[in-house]
């Protein structure tokens, strides 16, 4: 049986879906909501974290808890396929060459304590000073999609000082990279989940709490060196975003089954 306050969350959910609650709009506070439902507040808390963690509400101090718009999740297809347009290298994503997408602020770099993980695949020491460009990305008329971070080793900006420049030229900083002898460069990626800081969540207009995002991370090899020279993050909110795979058959899956060997 579902638990009381899941209960209340199920009920609270469909009269948004109806429209009984419009985006936009305001739910009855915590007090009314556990007299309509003969609930606890503490029971009325975990319902309304529950639909927070789903993306359809936010609960503010002085606002009260609000309907948030709904955005359609996107499918992101990752395959292995690196693609070349006319701007440059062109990596699995959530949108077509003709989406329009627009920055949600300039895009910045920036010099930043490079965080643990990300120290380590590109081998340098935790909280080391490095470059640090980052975009905010969102389809026009919508929140914004993504964050992405970009830290560049010393050594491959000592190489290549176009690449920590506003403007990286043709092709971005990937060919910059590439031209100062790291090309061509090959790519692994990573994927996995976790809760936002506080300033990634201000940037993806996110609830304050309860939902994770997706990270993706990419590490790109220098063919001369065979070490990484940069390391690019992407943060989707995991209310926006759903990660498909195609699967392939091995050899040894084949069909249809041979019958089993009856000797």
């Amino acid at each position: 049986m579902a638990a009381r306050y899941q209960e209340i969350a199920a009920d609270l959910r469909e009269r948004i879906e109806v429209g009984e609650y419009p985006v936009g709009g305001r739910l009855p506070g915590y007090r009314d909501l556990a007299q309509t439902y003969q609930a606890s507040k503490d029971v009325i808390r975990r319902a309304i974290a529950e639909l927070e963690t789903e993306g359809l509400v936010e609960a503010a101090q002085r606002r009260g808890i609000i309907v948030r718009p709904r955005t359609p999740r996107r499918r992101i297809t990752r395959d292995t396929t690196v693609r070349r347009s006319s701007s440059g290298y062109v990596f699995p994503g959530a949108s077509t060459p003709e989406e329009q997408w627009l920055p949600v602020i300039p895009p910045r770099r920036s010099t930043q304590p490079v965080p643990a993980d990300i120290a380590e695949l590109l081998g340098v020491a935790s909280g080391e000073p490095l470059l640090r460009r980052r975009r905010v990305m969102a389809p026009v008329g919508e929140p914004p999609f993504d964050i992405t971070d970009s830290w560049i080793h010393p050594q491959a900006l000592a190489d290549a000082p176009q690449a920590g420049e506003i403007s990286t030229g043709p092709g971005g900083y990937l060919d910059r990279l590439e031209e100062a002898g790291h090309g061509p460069l090959t790519w692994t990626e990573r994927v996995r989940a976790r809760m936002p800081t506080a300033e990634e969540a201000r940037l993806l207009a996110m609830p304050r709490s309860g939902m994770p995002v997706l990270e993706l991370t990419r590490t790109g090899i220098s063919a001369r060196t065979g070490r990484p020279v940069e390391v690019t993050v992407v943060l989707v909110p995991a209310d926006r975003g759903e990660i498909t795979t195609a699967l392939r058959r091995d050899d040894t899956a084949s069909w249809p089954v041979p019958p089993a060997d009856s000797a």
